[in-house]
């Protein structure tokens, strides 16, 4: 089954003794989080681009058939927007290959403030990128959801991600060979450091678990992670989403 699911980040102190033993050192989080869960999305590579041996680790303390989704930095996306950043785009890059196998999806995403008018120059950086690797773009600006936008991912095979969030509509176009979506919530309502449930999502997880269902009976892979803030507590909300799916296949 094409399906990998996990968390936005596992370094979450708080899930000591909840999802975490207790006794458990943060450096051993990602190891026992692997063998959990099946995949995570980084966010720690946002803000600034990892080290080789920060690279190594993370492949050395996963089980063998974990993968990684990571997110491009925002020097890249936020600060420069695209512009004159061959050198930091290269460096990502091969940091991120070292994680080899064990590599799925790398995630652009944009700031409201990337408008329109750059969509000519997203099209040139995701011409210029190996096509080695999963792309992803996430826009927080709905007035970027256009045929233009959609046009210029299906020609590059990058995959507009699927946010379940308040802040923007429902998207489901399907611009590439896979599905990316993020259960982001909403933050006014969750505060996500409890350890537990703060809102109901089983009805919304159930919806997405019937599209989910779809799209593998036609071996479509899907990449889905879970904020803290959707329902407060992302390791249920994983748990039900995958045996929601599996008593409907």
């Amino acid at each position: 089954m094409a399906l990998h699911v996990g968390t936005m980040g596992w370094s979450y102190g708080f899930w000591k003794g909840k999802f975490y033993p207790e006794n458990l050192s943060p450096k051993e989080f990602l190891s026992y989080y692997s063998r959990k869960f099946g995949t995570v999305e980084v966010d720690s590579t946002f803000y600034r681009i990892p080290s080789e041996q920060t690279i190594k680790n993370w492949k050395e303390q996963t089980s063998e058939d974990f993968v990684f989704s990571l997110k491009f930095p925002q020097v890249i996306t936020h600060i420069k927007m695209l512009e004159d950043c061959q050198e930091e785009t290269a460096v990502f890059l091969e940091r991120a290959s070292l994680l080899k196998y064990k590599l799925s999806v790398l995630l652009l995403q944009f700031p409201y403030s990337f408008k329109a008018e750059k969509i000519p120059l997203l099209n040139d950086f995701l011409q210029s990128l190996p096509r080695t690797h999963h792309y992803a773009v996430e826009v927080r600006n709905r007035k970027l959801l256009s045929d233009n936008l959609y046009s210029v991912l299906r020609d590059n095979n990058v995959q507009l991600v699927w946010v379940d969030t308040p802040s923007m509509p429902k998207i489901d176009e399907i611009t590439s060979d896979f599905i990316y979506i993020r259960w982001e919530g909403d933050r006014r309502k969750v505060k996500g450091i409890f350890s537990r449930r703060e809102v109901e999502k089983v009805e919304s997880i159930e919806l997405w678990a019937e599209k989910i269902k779809l799209f593998l009976e036609k071996q479509i892979e899907v990449f889905g992670y879970f904020s803290k803030y959707y329902s407060g507590y992302p390791p249920s909300d994983i748990n039900d989403l995958l045996n929601i799916i599996s008593e409907k296949l």
